[in-house]
């Protein structure tokens, strides 16, 4: 698994053993913060996370995922960034724990993961929402998880270690709920792959 090395000073957890932590444990990691506040920061290769239209031409910004999309939110979908030469795509979202934030972990990651895997130069991909602190970084984290097959706890601490974040605790468990899906589909994998050794 790759992680990033800048102020990691964590192992991953076993594969083999892990098991999905209970949605107060994982809201326990937020308290051991060693990102920043920053209106932008980098949480993985080539993904920054934040909270507003900033110096995006200066990062070479190529896609912007807005998490905070539509009529009642922020002001800043497509028209918003028509000035740039940027891919966007956007998710309207409400940053409350009861809305269903899980219908758009797939479509936010591949596209997350198509822009990081485009030919043709280097790829920067800003995911933001109102303040980059729950919606855009749930959905950087559904991320993490389905493409660079990680648990929602290295997730977690991977994007925490370069930005306070702090997803509401509907999305958290959702989180939570993908976290035991991919888990359960990892030990099937597991499984198959040993009984046809």
């Amino acid at each position: 698994m790759l992680l990033l090395s800048q102020g990691m000073n964590y192992m991953p957890v076993d594969r083999a053993s892990y098991e999905t932590p209970a949605l107060s444990d994982l809201q326990r990691l937020f308290w051991f913060r060693g990102g920043s506040d920053n209106h932008v920061d980098q949480v993985w290769p080539n993904i920054y996370l934040g909270d507003a239209k900033t110096t995006l031409q200066s990062l070479n910004i190529t896609h912007i995922l807005n998490a905070a999309d539509g009529p009642y939110s922020i002001n800043t979908g497509a028209k918003y960034y028509e000035d740039l030469q940027i891919e966007y795509y956007g998710v309207e979202a409400f940053d409350d724990p009861s809305f269903d934030l899980s219908i758009f972990f797939y479509d936010a990651a591949n596209f997350i993961g198509k822009a990081l895997n485009t030919s043709g130069g280097k790829r920067e991909v800003f995911v933001h929402c109102a303040m980059g602190v729950s919606r855009s970084a749930s959905l950087v984290l559904a991320f993490l998880m389905i493409h660079e097959d990680m648990t929602l706890v290295d997730a977690l601490k991977t994007v925490s270690a370069h930005r306070d974040i702090c997803p509401n605790s509907g999305f958290l468990s959702q989180l939570r709920d993908l976290d035991i899906k991919l888990n359960e589909e990892r030990k099937g994998t597991r499984a198959s792959a040993t009984k046809e050794l």
